[in-house]
């Protein structure tokens, strides 16, 4: 099983990035692919995670309306467009994949790990 976590970079507030999470080794379309993001001395969160199957979504509150998470089957890739970045968005970004029940039952909840596969991270950071 393989997540490779691209994109991230240095913007300036205000800014864009787009995330890609190329996975392999399982069969897509039976998982949910969630972003989450960790910053320095800050327990690990949720961003964004999609249903392969059915194209459900989730949010975490401080990023709706700014963040957009799409899925290309055909590619086995989930990307995560970061519009009107902030400061304190600058985190390392994880992509992860669980079963979807398991989204849908578990996503939000603080300091729980619920996914079963976790790829490297990829630095994002938002100069002020």
């Amino acid at each position: 099983v393989q997540l490779q976590a691209s994109g991230g970079g240095l913007v300036q507030a205000g800014g864009s990035l787009r995330l890609s999470c190329a996975a392999s080794g399982f069969t897509f379309d039976d998982y949910a692919i969630g972003w989450f993001r960790q910053a320095p001395g800050k327990e690990r969160e949720g961003v964004s995670c999609i249903s392969s199957s059915d194209g459900s979504t989730y949010y975490a509150d401080s990023v709706k309306g700014r963040f957009t998470i799409s899925s290309d089957n055909a590619k086995n890739t989930v990307y995560l467009q970061m519009n009107s970045l902030k400061p304190e968005d600058t985190a390392v970004y994880y992509c992860a994949a669980a079963q979807p029940i398991t989204i849908a039952t578990m996503w939000g909840r603080p300091g729980k790990n619920y996914m079963d596969y976790w790829g490297k991270g990829t630095l994002v950071t938002v100069s002020s």
